[in-house]
């Protein structure tokens, strides 16, 4: 489930790192519209982290989160997203196109490690150390949540 989570992101924001902007573009959306729009996706995730009683017993095979919520929107989110949009759009060689590429690579490949972890961490902190770690961050992600719809009104109130 990590990899699978981790090579969704990872394709996802070498793609649309690339083509976003043209693809947003053409379909009349832009960046601050995305950002408003992954802001209140991310609100909804965050929101069932704090809220609901998730057992995911992933073990038997019950729920396959890898695509969602992990891949979209917590590691390829409306910030990760816009902001490879931004990279890829400022740079103007190939070299620095394969530095973007790279730096992505090299925080998907650690986010997995971070991962693979995770059980480890889990069984340390217990059950208890679990539910109060995903609420803390749940109120976390849905800050930054609030953040990007903030940013998304400002910039085009400003526009």
């Amino acid at each position: 489930m990590a990899f699978k989570s981790v090579l969704i992101a990872t394709t996802l924001l070498l793609l649309f790192g690339m083509y976003g902007e043209p693809f947003l573009n053409l379909l009349g959306v832009s960046i601050h519209a995305f950002r408003i729009s992954g802001g209140i996706l991310l609100f909804f995730t965050a929101f069932n982290l704090i809220t609901k009683e998730i057992e995911l017993n992933v073990e038997k095979g019950n729920k396959d989160i890898s695509v969602f919520p992990m891949a979209i929107p917590m590691m390829a989110g409306p910030g990760s997203l816009t902001l490879a949009i931004l990279l890829f759009s400022q740079s103007e060689e190939l070299t620095a196109d394969l530095a973007v590429a790279a730096s992505v690579l090299t925080i998907t490949i650690a986010t997995f490690f971070c991962m693979l972890l995770s059980r480890h961490l889990k069984r340390v902190i217990g059950k208890t150390g679990d539910d109060i770690l995903r609420r803390f961050l749940g109120v976390i992600l849905a800050a930054l949540a609030i953040q990007f719809v903030y940013d998304g009104i400002v910039n085009i109130a400003g526009s």
